[in-house]
């Protein structure tokens, strides 16, 4: 049920300086702690990222075997070549004798290292079977690959879901006061983009981290294997990696949070906008919307400008490095397979290592802005999730299985800030049946008193009553569940007539739905409609008139047969006709209920069975219409001024 918003004046969202408001300065987020819950995010489905990193171990394991093995077929083909060059009668240390004999140690320091055969070519069965290990090593990797980014898309989508669950149940326990203070577009933008956001980093992430992070290590122990030398070597430039990221990393991550939170208020100043387009185009705003548009667009162009090109610094930094140890792993490589201390299918390997070694620091630096941009968007929806929301319901509530509509406040006190009261020490009760007229000039508190009887806001002292239940020892949803309401700002959402009038009840009868019309006087121009209860109407109900949408949030209430009605100037949008059979229609629907009715207009509460008149908060006056009339008090003024205003 929709609760009764405040008015716009006392909301700091509304009004041109919020209009010309820029996004806020972004506080420096705690990306280690935002790192760990992001983590333990993914606890519930810990057997299956056990499954992935197994997988992913076998994998990365198969592949960096590869290229020793395509190392092996090497030395296959160049003791093939160098065998067919040395004389067949020769064994091989012969051969090797007669080398250094001409004077030529450093080679014969190679042939001696090689298992060569003087006067054979290359063994082309050795050298196909070397091959075909080769290829089924490869396909083998690809396929523990393949399964293991399929457990993990399984992992990251639960993972989602389970969140936008969260964020959904959050969104049900979060306070009114919440939303006073948050602008819709930017609560929707961190339910939809930021989760968007940082599911699509943990798919991009994920995987790529855990076999870059493997195939660091099975590299690097295959590079020592083969030689811890040219292992030491290609060492030296990952402390000068790490620092770079670091450093390049430290001064993106800022940018990150800015252009998120940029993003955010760009779409709650398109959805506000957007949303009172008609507002914007009369009051002559468009050009201040415009410019408030073009403050936001540009700070979200500069943050993420930023962000990008600070982050995408990191990718060629790392490559340049890359570059520097391929040079210095080739020379010494060439160095050591003259001197005969390597051979030449050992070197090309270790060249093939010293690749794989640098691309995936590459990439876990150039997943760097990445992940900085998904921690970014899940600090928001952290922000979100970690809100205070409203008291908590009872744990054995009290339940009111038929509610005759007796309702009591008792020394009720509140205020929306600490500093502001609002309503103070308030005392009234409410018979069953009785209908109660609320009037007062704006901000006098007449909402208010409805926020609290819904418990939409909670009392700060006293306590409210219903049939002489404490309604915070109900649960809300039993609370609400009794009244009806309808406010001065319909709502509807897309869907048929027919499906709008019936939101008021779980499942009514076609029946049901048209003798609710008919009361509430809907039936009339619903067939003159060609689609009649079936025409669609789109969210914002812009093919009805702005009457007719407050006749289907009566009939909506009418269908609903509740004990207690709240009225919040529901007849402020039709005609003074429809009005007068509005009001015939609530007398017989008010009838055995208590009602509550909000109004401005003095004319539609005459015959209510009490009128309260507030001012600042208190009750002020109550009696019948005659009897305050009578009494030249508050009442009386009000209802002078505003005939008085009329005739004028």
């Amino acid at each position: 049920m929709s609760a009764p918003t405040r008015k716009p004046e006392s909301n700091p969202r509304f009004g041109p300086a919020a209009m010309m408001a820029g996004p806020p300065i972004a506080k420096p987020m705690n990306f280690k702690a935002s790192v760990r819950r992001i983590l333990g995010m993914l606890r519930p489905d810990k057997k299956l990222l056990w499954a992935a990193l197994v997988l992913g171990i076998t994998g990365v394991t198969l592949a960096v075997i590869g290229p020793k093995i395509l190392g092996h077929a090497t030395d296959v083909i160049f003791e093939g070549f160098i065998g067919s060059q040395l004389p067949a009668e020769l064994t091989k240390d012969q051969a090797v004798e007669a080398i250094r004999l001409s004077g030529n140690n450093t080679f014969a320091d190679l042939v001696a290292s090689m298992s060569v055969v003087p006067g054979q070519g290359i063994d082309f069965t050795k050298l196909s079977q070397v091959l075909m290990w080769a290829l089924a090593v490869y396909v083998a990797s690809s396929v523990f690959s393949l399964f293991q980014f399929r457990l993990i898309t399984t992992v990251v989508q639960r993972t989602i879901y389970r969140l936008r669950e969260e964020v959904e149940a959050k969104l049900s326990r979060l306070p009114l006061s919440y939303f006073d203070k948050q602008a819709r577009g930017e609560v929707l933008s961190r339910a939809t983009n930021d989760i968007d956001n940082v599911a699509q980093t943990m798919q991009q992430s994920m995987s790529q981290l855990m076999n870059s992070v493997l195939t660091i290590i099975g590299v690097l122990a295959m590079m020592f294997w083969i030689s811890p030398l040219l292992a030491l070597i290609a060492l030296v430039t990952v402390p000068v990696s790490v620092f770079v990221t670091m450093r390049i990393g430290k001064k993106a991550q800022p940018q990150f949070i800015a252009q998120w939170a940029t993003t955010g208020k760009l779409n709650a100043h398109i959805e506000e906008m957007y949303t009172g387009h008609s507002l914007v185009k009369v009051f002559g705003r468009r050009k201040e919307a415009s410019a408030t548009f073009k403050q936001h667009n540009d700070a979200l162009y500069a943050s993420s400008f930023k962000a990008q090109f600070i982050s995408g610094m990191i990718q060629p930094a790392m490559f340049f490095i890359g570059n520097l140890n391929y040079v210095l792993v080739a020379v010494v490589g060439a160095l050591r397979v003259a001197n005969g201390s390597l051979s030449l299918g050992d070197v090309q390997a270790f060249i093939q290592y010293s690749r794989q070694f640098s691309q995936p620091l590459s990439q876990v630096a150039a997943m760097s802005n990445l992940v900085q941009s998904g921690v970014a968007s899940a600090e928001r929806v952290f922000g979100l999730l970690d809100a205070e929301e409203q008291s908590r319901e009872p744990v054995l509530p009290e339940r009111v299985p038929q509610a005759r509509g007796e309702v009591a406040f008792e020394n009720v006190s509140f205020r929306y800030k600490e500093e502001e009261p609002l309503i103070e020490d308030l005392s009234l009760r409410v018979e069953p049946g009785q209908t109660v007229a609320i009037v007062g000039p704006t901000g006098a508190g007449k909402t208010t008193l409805v926020n609290l009887l819904m418990r939409f806001y909670e009392v700060d002292s006293g306590r409210i009553t219903l049939d002489g239940v404490d309604v915070t020892k109900m649960t809300r949803e039993d609370l609400r569940s009794k009244m009806g309401m309808v406010l001065q700002d319909t709502w509807l959402f897309g869907g048929t007539i027919a499906d709008n009038i019936a939101y008021g009840a779980d499942n009514p009868s076609r029946e049901r739905i048209v003798a609710a019309a008919k009361a509430t006087h809907v039936d009339r121009f619903v067939r003159t409609l060609p689609e009649g209860y079936e025409t669609i109407l789109d969210e914002e109900g812009s093919n009805v008139s702005a009457g007719e949408k407050q006749l289907l949030t009566i009939a909506r209430a009418f269908l609903a047969e509740p004990s207690i009605l709240i009225l919040d100037e529901a007849t402020s949008s039709v005609d003074t006709r429809t009005e007068v059979l509005i009001q015939r229609a609530m007398s017989s629907l008010r009838s055995g209920r208590t009602s509550f009715v909000i109004a401005h207009r003095l004319s539609t509460i005459r015959n209510a069975d009490v009128i309260l008149v507030m001012e600042s908060g208190r009750i002020v006056e109550q009696g019948s219409h005659d009897k305050l009339i009578a009494a030249g008090g508050a009442y009386a003024r009000l209802y002078q001024a505003q005939f008085a205003g009329a005739a004028v």
